[in-house]
């Protein structure tokens, strides 16, 4: 028999047995009276056990089950040790929730949750960025009259989610989303957002630049192509031979440039090609690239050299020779013939580097200048095709710079002219003392 049927049987066998007693030592009378006052006392004592349990169960979940005494001792125990193990769960059960719930803020994705109504049950706060949603607020209420997209609501109603949907966001301009339900359980759907920003970028710099290689590399081969037909087709003059070899040589010659120009950019880019970083002495740099700018010039412009400190600079000498130079051969290209191209070099009292191309050339227009390092851009088509530039030298000149931890800072006026500056850091430069005859040798200002 249990120990706890025991134990609720002793009270009545202590009263039966004093009942047996008073009724061999004082009669009936007195037996029935212990009787009655042991059964009602044992009564009275279930009664109160009953009360209190019946107490505890109206009361809140987390109060822990009361002390029994007697035969209710143990039941009250083992109860007590159910709702501990309850909330021992239930603790480990919003743990668990409460650690999904800080997963789920910490994606870099927008999660929601909907039921079959597609009414909001939860979201996450990029979620909530993204789909303009205020979720003590929103909860409960139907994603189709909280969402501003009409594509959005159209593919929430659409029941066909195989596929994610992208869309413009309104509520942060130039950003794109995309969103795809993926349903889960037995009626719940899973809403998952994504700000594709970047990746429609990237996907419209490589369908431009596609666009452009061809645009750029179409004019050249179609005059080409033109000539070579003529040559084929026609007996010319050997002045006209002359003439029409020279004008296909030139167009290969452009081509030519732009392919070396993409090459460049490809190696510049790439992961594989780490910066060769050797200290090398600036001046007899900054005397190459002057001498270089005198003979693309040809005498139409007056070049000026102003070094203003000797210096060694640590870095990819050729890389910062290209990114001048291509600095260099810009300014001579957009000022007209007579103008005045300076090249300054100095120290500044920072220690930082800064090499600068100052022209009088035709300017540039405020609107122009945060684009002039994007690949095949233009301010005016025409005429850099004309002068026969690839759009690919200040994209250079900005990944050069970009490798080197410097920075390219454009000042321009339309029709007084522009000064592009190449600040390198003072890590990578070291002022040197000029060697005596440097004067002589490598003097301040050059002109030819």
């Amino acid at each position: 028999m249990s120990p706890v049927v025991l134990r609720g049987l002793a009270a009545p066998a202590v009263v039966a047995a004093l009942t047996a007693v008073a009724a061999l030592a004082f009669g009936a009378g007195t037996a029935i009276a212990v009787l009655a006052t042991g059964s009602g006392a044992i009564i009275a004592f279930h009664v109160w056990q009953l009360a209190r349990l019946e107490r505890w169960a109206s009361e809140p979940q987390d109060v822990d089950a009361p002390e029994g005494h007697a035969s209710w001792r143990e039941p009250m125990a083992a109860l007590y040790r159910r709702v501990r193990a309850r909330q021992l769960h239930q603790a480990d059960l919003a743990a668990t929730i409460e650690r999904f719930r800080r997963a789920a803020e910490a994606l870099p994705d927008g999660m929601l949750i909907m039921d079959s109504a597609n009414r909001v049950q939860w979201a996450n706060q990029r979620a909530q960025m993204h789909l303009g949603l205020d979720l003590p607020r929103d909860i409960g209420a139907a994603l189709a009259n909280l969402a501003r997209q009409p594509v959005l609501v159209r593919y929430v109603d659409s029941e066909a989610y195989n596929e994610s949907v992208v869309f413009d966001s309104q509520r942060e301009p130039g950003a794109t989303l995309s969103v795809q339900i993926v349903p889960f359980g037995i009626e719940e759907k899973l809403l998952i957002s994504r700000d594709i920003s970047r990746l429609e970028a990237v996907a419209r710099m490589r369908r431009d630049f596609i666009a452009n290689v061809s645009h750029e590399l179409k004019t050249p081969l179609t005059v080409v192509t033109g000539f070579v037909e003529t040559l084929q087709d026609l007996e010319l003059e050997p002045h006209q031979r002359r003439r029409y070899l020279q004008l296909m040589q030139e167009q290969a010659r452009n081509m030519q440039r732009l392919v070396d120009d993409l090459l460049t950019l490809s190696s510049l880019e790439s992961e594989q090609n780490p910066l060769a970083d050797t200290p090398f002495a600036v001046v007899p740099l900054l005397l190459a690239l002057s001498a270089d700018a005198k003979a693309l010039s040809a005498g139409r412009h007056t070049i000026a050299l102003d070094i203003g400190h000797a210096a060694m600079v640590t870095g990819s000498r050729d890389e910062l020779a290209s990114a001048f130079g291509n600095l260099i051969s810009n300014a001579i290209r957009y000022t007209p013939d007579g103008g005045t191209i300076t090249l300054h070099w100095q120290v500044a009292a920072d220690g930082t580097g800064e090499f600068a191309v100052e022209d009088t050339g035709i300017g540039i227009a405020p609107e122009h200048v945060p684009r002039l390092t994007e690949r095949f851009y233009r301010v005016d088509r025409s005429r850099s095709r004309a002068s026969g530039g690839t759009g690919l030298g200040l994209a250079i000149v900005k990944h050069v710079l970009l490798r080197h931890q410097a920075e390219l800072d454009v000042m321009s006026e339309i029709a007084r002219g522009s000064t592009f500056t190449a600040h390198l850091p003072a890590k990578r430069v070291r002022r040197v003392a000029e060697p005596e005859g440097a004067a002589q040798a490598a003097p301040a200002s050059t002109s030819n």
